[in-house]
């Protein structure tokens, strides 16, 4: 009997971010989702490696890769309404968590713990955060890629993500926003080429 899990997994490229936005490139959830686990793994690299914090950066971005999984059944729900009262969330939470059930179920069963990790919002608080704040960040960059592409349609947005990044209690965002997240302003020729490294 063939299991369905990772042919689902393939269809989060066919499910677009941001549906309520004109952008100048489209972003779909498996774009998204590898970004946000490079950033996860970046977190989680500065907990460990910065801050002396007990991490595993490779199990961030693990979870981060999953993170949105449940969008390949259920579509992604503009923020705006996921968020507009407390009902709403918590019956979207409902229908998320009946989604990762459905993709748990496509899996062998000796898969399924593993991968119910993976998926299940119900991961420790320290673990959360760091993704959340990485998906975060990541909206925050395709803010900055609309605005520079001459787009004022994400403004708005941008400066509401950056207020919750910059009041996130959390140090290892605090340092991506200094380390890193200026680079992302710049074109090709001033992050360098190859070519430069031969001068």
């Amino acid at each position: 009997m063939p299991h369905n899990f990772f042919a689902f997994i393939n269809r989060m490229r066919y499910i677009e971010r941001w549906s309520l936005m004109r952008s100048s490139v489209r972003e779909n959830i498996q774009e998204h989702s590898h970004m946000v686990a490079v950033i996860a793994h970046a977190l989680g690299l500065i907990s460990r490696d910065i801050f002396g914090r007990e991490c595993d950066p490779n199990e961030l971005a693990a979870i981060a890769l999953y993170h949105d999984a449940s969008e390949i059944l259920t579509g992604d729900l503009p923020t705006p309404i996921k968020y507009h009262s407390r009902s709403i969330k918590a019956a979207y939470a409902e229908v998320e968590s009946l989604a990762c059930k459905k993709l748990l179920n496509t899996l062998p069963v000796e898969l399924r713990s593993s991968i119910s990790d993976l998926l299940s919002a119900e991961v420790d608080k320290e673990r959360y955060e760091l993704v959340k704040a990485a998906d975060k960040i990541s909206a925050y960059i395709k803010c900055i890629e609309e605005r520079k592409a001459g787009n004022n349609e994400f403004l708005s947005a941008e400066a509401a993500t950056l207020k919750i990044l910059k009041a996130s209690p959390r140090e290892e965002v605090s340092y991506f926003l200094e380390n890193f997240l200026p680079a992302f302003e710049l074109d090709l020729d001033a992050l360098g080429t190859i070519a430069d490294e031969a001068l």
